[in-house]
């Protein structure tokens, strides 16, 4: 079978050759993770992955949250002897600041939303629903990722969307602590938000969808709202019925969607089979997560693929040795279950030592001989 193959078998819960491996590496250029195709430290993983894993090129497409008349600018002064960026949302008068702080005593940042009169005036902010503008948006950049499906090498695995979901943009502007209060008193209004939100996805997700544009979409909104931060009963309410939309909206197209979910997942692993991806990345067992692959799939049966879960931090500190014997461990442990072998995280380190560089070849190898 071909990476391609194999990824789109594993992830229909289909037999493969071999267990998928899948390294998070992008083929293009993204903002979040080194682009490892054209850096010299992690060229060598890179190389020797075209034969043994599974390439998902995540790219984004993005349009405008709100509507033209809500003025959004950046600024960077100079104050008190340091630097100060500002984001600045103002509409019929009224304005929201985000600001970052850089001085010699360090960074201080200030949240868009930090209290309920924040949160209540961005929620009111009027969403772009607009299909003409929306389609305009995407429009323009859509050559862009035309060129870069062109030269993406199909056989080695396939295009994935990451387009976001409604949580996306209040969990960013957010002060943590206000938001899991809010979760409590100011339910109906960030549901309101969130609805608002979602009728601009549907239009983005068609669109995508409509032109065939990907094989694989990608969530990542499920661990912006979940305990132990918020209640099951908020991850029930902001997050299982708009993903779970989405996801069905994508697979009336016949794509796939894997879901991204980094922590406690054991209490919502029922919520995650209700909307129904077709992976869920990734299972972290203790001490960092509370969840095994044995206890998930507990849970999950045969309708998941399940993805993971080498942690990154082990590619830092295991010998190679130590390595294989985890990868080994982590592919007995789901033979003949539904699964992908990958590591928890991307790689978002400028430079890595050799070690490192080591710990990545040592998984590639021991997972495809151990994999067969």
């Amino acid at each position: 079978m071909t990476s391609r193959q194999r990824l789109l078998a594993a992830l229909s819960g289909q037999s493969t050759d071999r267990v998928p491996i899948w390294l998070l590496f992008p083929f293009h250029a993204t903002p979040y993770y080194v682009d490892v195709r054209n850096h010299p430290t992690y060229r060598p993983i890179f190389e020797a992955s075209k034969g043994r894993a599974v390439m998902l090129d995540r790219r984004n497409l993005s349009v405008p949250l709100f509507t033209p008349n809500v003025g959004q600018r950046h600024e960077t002064v100079k104050e008190d002897g340091g630097e100060v960026s500002r984001q600045i949302l103002e509409h019929r008068g009224r304005k929201l600041v985000a600001e970052t702080r850089r001085h010699a005593g360090g960074t201080t940042v200030r949240k868009l939303l930090t209290d309920e009169e924040e949160l209540e005036r961005y929620c009111s902010l009027p969403v772009l629903a607009e299909r003409q503008r929306i389609h305009a948006a995407l429009a323009e950049q859509f050559p862009r990722y035309e060129l870069e499906r062109a030269e993406f090498p199909a056989e080695h695995g396939a295009m994935m969307l990451d387009l976001g979901e409604p949580i996306g943009p209040l969990y960013g502007a957010s002060k943590l602590e206000e938001y899991a209060v809010w979760s409590l008193t100011h339910d109906e209004i960030v549901r309101g938000f969130l609805d608002r939100v979602m009728e601009q996805k549907r239009v983005v997700y068609r669109w995508c969808l409509e032109r065939d544009l990907a094989d694989v979409y990608f969530l990542v909104g499920s661990e912006l709202a979940s305990p132990p931060l918020v209640s099951r009963a908020t991850f029930q309410r902001w997050i299982v019925p708009y993903a779970k939309e989405l996801i069905e909206l994508v697979h009336c197209y016949g794509k796939k969607v894997i879901q991204h979910y980094h922590g406690q997942i054991r209490e919502i692993l029922e919520d995650f089979v209700e909307m129904a991806p077709d992976g869920l990345h990734t299972i972290e067992a203790p001490p960092t997560g509370n969840c095994t692959f044995t206890q998930a799939y507990e849970v999950t049966g045969d309708l998941v693929t399940l993805i993971g879960n080498i942690q990154y931090d082990c590619f830092r500190s295991y010998t190679p040795e130590q390595m294989a014997e985890a990868v080994r461990a982590v592919i007995a442990e789901c033979r003949g279950k539904r699964f992908i072998l990958s590591p928890t995280a991307g790689p978002y380190e400028p430079e890595i030592p050799h070690a490192m560089v080591e710990n990545y070849l040592a998984f590639l190898k021991a997972g495809w001989e151990a994999g067969s």
